[in-house]
């Protein structure tokens, strides 16, 4: 297994992976929860044979095809679950996720788009490869975030390891809030998901017909800055919730899942031909969904420069890239950095977290692709949907947003250069 454990970027705590449950960095406390733990392996994905050297199945499951690499199966590996039994593992609870979603971890489709390419006046040598994701688990990328915590849970229940079930929790009012609620209905385990008092009556009537516990949280006095949701979604887990969430910081074992649409963008490059690539556009609210495809991608395919797409009315990612020119390590600064964003605004509204949890592994994975972040004037965002529909996506302002990054320096983009979007949120 390359997966040997994890570290935490701000305090360099080690976590050895036979830890059940190791979620949070150790040190991270109520008053000090500014850690996040990272993966650390022992050998670069992009090497394993295991994987090129299977076309007739690969793409069929996609966490069955990188087993070898997921941190959730080197744990259940080292306490003696065969391979055999991981792989049953993921079948079976693919199956009831594809009973009560439609649809399980197969590849989702990766090519280039003919409309886009034009759109953009790429010659033949160049273009725009979109990763679809708003045909897979939930209708965007966020289950895959989610099922390596399942996976975990549901091996160590198996090892002997989890005796009882805690509630899942989760605090979100959208693709990962739909995403965590099909997946613990699959799984019959149960969830609370902390909302905003602004959601939606029919979002809410979608997440009680998949069996969650919804909370709607309203601002109490003497509450802290930042999102009620989210502390009442910190307070559940303090009281023995799990951390069902795409977060790190919260849970870094989301991000073990989310690598899997970066290693996926990899493999069917490699088999189609395409790329090499010289731009890879992702959206950025939370940060986990960047963090971790720049992260596979930059092992998997060779680096790709990663532009962190963020809107004009919700820059908190772009704000901290700029505090931290000349540091070395900026997660030991985290406060100074990263700071919550005042009244974030913007269609787009699934990436106005008014932080960016994960916006270390941003920081990293920009950093060791020679990338940058890139500014959405929210013109664009609206362009960008507009014409992500017209090229035969269904997705929306927020999964399109990606792509209104590429619009925003359009300027830059050569005829010639092979750029890669993901539209990672289906139109609701």
């Amino acid at each position: 297994m390359s997966v040997t454990g994890w570290r935490c970027a701000t305090c360099g705590n080690e976590v050895p992976i036979s830890v059940t449950g190791a979620f949070r960095c150790p040190n991270a406390a109520t008053l000090d929860p500014r850690h996040v733990l990272q993966i650390v392996a022992s050998s670069n994905v992009a090497a394993s044979d295991e994987i090129r050297h299977q076309p007739a199945t690969w793409g069929q499951q996609t966490f069955i095809d990188h087993d070898n690499d997921l941190a959730w199966a080197a744990h259940a590996h080292a306490h003696g679950m065969t391979r055999e039994a991981r792989d049953a593992l993921v079948r079976d609870l693919d199956a009831a996720i594809a009973a009560v979603g439609g649809v399980g971890f197969a590849a989702t489709p990766f090519a280039r788009s003919e409309v886009l390419s034009e759109e953009f006046g790429m010659i033949a040598d160049g273009g725009v490869w979109v990763k679809d994701e708003t045909g897979g688990v939930g209708g965007s990328q966020k289950a895959r975030f989610l099922f390596s915590t399942l996976l975990h849970l549901r091996a160590a229940e198996d090892l002997g390891l989890l005796t009882a079930r805690p509630p899942l929790a989760i605090a979100s009012c959208g693709n990962a809030a739909l995403a965590a609620a099909t997946l613990a209905k699959a799984a019959d385990w149960p969830i609370d998901v902390y909302v905003p008092t602004w959601m939606s009556d029919g979002f809410g009537d979608r997440l009680d017909e998949l069996g969650a516990r919804v909370h709607r949280c309203e601002r109490r006095p003497g509450d802290p800055a930042g999102d009620p949701a989210m502390l009442r979604f910190r307070q559940a887990v303090a009281a023995g919730a799990v951390p069902f969430t795409v977060q790190g910081p919260e849970n870094g074992l989301c991000l073990d899942g989310g690598r899997t649409l970066g290693w996926e963008i990899c493999e069917q490059a490699r088999a189609s031909g395409a790329g090499p690539f010289d731009r890879l556009f992702v959206q950025v609210g939370g940060g986990a969904f960047a963090a971790a495809v720049g992260d596979a991608a930059n092992t998997a395919c060779g680096p790709i420069p990663l532009h962190a797409v963020q809107t004009e009315g919700c820059a908190p990612f772009e704000r901290a890239w700029q505090r931290a020119v000349g540091i070395a390590n900026p997660a030991v600064h985290w406060a100074e950095m990263m700071t919550v964003w005042e009244d974030p605004e913007s269609l787009a509204d699934g990436i106005l977290d008014d932080e960016t949890y994960d916006w270390v592994g941003v920081l990293d994975a920009v950093r060791a692709s020679g990338g940058r972040p890139v500014i959405a004037p929210e013109p664009m965002v609206i362009e960008a949907h507009g014409l992500a529909h017209r090229a035969g996506f269904d997705a929306s302002p927020t999964g399109s947003a990606g792509l209104a990054g590429a619009l925003a320096i359009r300027s830059d983009i050569g005829a010639d250069e092979r750029i890669v979007v993901i539209m990672s949120g289906v139109t609701r």
